[in-house]
């Protein structure tokens, strides 16, 4: 990979998300509203203790429109009054740390791929255990690794958009931070046939350009709430502990398959995934329309 997860301060990076504050809270709709269990809120499939996960919905089913919209932070002329200057939406100024309405189900992401040693290994245990998850792509390996992309889209996981070099962004200029920002959005639109709706900023760092770019681009900003910190590979063991330590309603977990030695991220995956199953976790993807 062309990202090497060794630029200093990133422990220090990882936690600038944490003192933007809480995310506002949304209602989602899932990927597979009709699997879910009765709850606060819809959300796709995640298997539970009663038995195995559904499979999720055939492609042809048609889905509900979203309870919850992006609000951009920039506003358009109205073509029907061209004079009247309009009034601008709410700005987005937090990322979702976590997605309080899922019911009791979790949401597990994956940064910095695809791939092509780690990211099939990864997909083949979601496929294993028919549970959905989300891809935050940088660019560059995205662009390298079509294949991958395609595969992770037609296995029904959310892709988002992670960069082009995954780059600190707040050290960046407004028109180079579009450009990481757009043409991740690019390859993924044409590799994949839609646009992330996800984006997701590198070591968590965000400002005021990073959200506005993502909302013009029709981007709901992505934190998370549980961090295993496997990019500094802390043992297989650890990083089970701190997924299932951390597991609660409403969790996003954020793993890596890609920057570095991610074997230990690989071996964990089929570890933890049971046992959160086995509480009775839904592991949802969520959508927009």
């Amino acid at each position: 990979m062309k990202y090497e997860e060794k630029q200093p301060g990133r422990r220090m990076l990882l936690r600038i998300a944490a003192g933007i504050g809480a995310a506002a809270t949304v209602r989602l709709i899932a990927a597979d509203p009709a699997a879910a269990p009765t709850g606060p809120a819809a959300a796709p499939r995640t298997p539970s203790a009663a038995g195995p996960p559904a499979a999720g919905p055939p492609a042809t089913a048609p889905r509900r429109p979203s309870a919850y919209r992006l609000q951009p932070m920039v506003g358009r002329a109205a073509e029907a009054a061209p004079r009247r200057r309009p009034a601008l939406p709410p700005v987005r100024t937090r990322p979702f740390e976590e997605l309080p309405d899922l019911g009791h189900a979790m949401v597990l992401t994956f940064d910095d791929g695809p791939d092509p040693v780690y990211t099939p290994q990864i997909l083949a245990t979601l496929r294993r255990h028919q549970v959905h998850a989300m891809f935050f792509l940088c660019g560059e390996m995205a662009d390298d690794n079509q294949d991958l992309v395609r595969a992770i889209a037609e296995d029904g996981h959310v892709i988002g958009n992670h960069t082009w070099t995954h780059p600190l962004m707040t050290g960046l200029t407004r028109a180079e931070a579009r450009d990481e920002i757009e043409r991740t959005s690019e390859v993924i639109r044409r590799t994949a046939g839609d646009a992330p709706l996800w984006f997701r900023a590198p070591y968590g760092a965000w400002n005021r350009n990073v959200f506005e770019i993502g909302a013009e681009l029709n981007m709901e900003p992505m934190a998370w709430t549980v961090d295993t910190l496997d990019w500094d590979t802390p043992g297989t063991d650890t990083i089970i502990d701190r997924v299932l330590d951390g597991a609660a309603p409403g969790v996003v977990v954020l793993s890596h398959d890609a920057g570095g030695n991610r074997a230990q991220t690989v071996e964990a995956l089929p570890q933890y995934l049971p046992r959160l199953i086995d509480q009775g976790y839904r592991l949802t993807v969520p959508y927009r329309t």
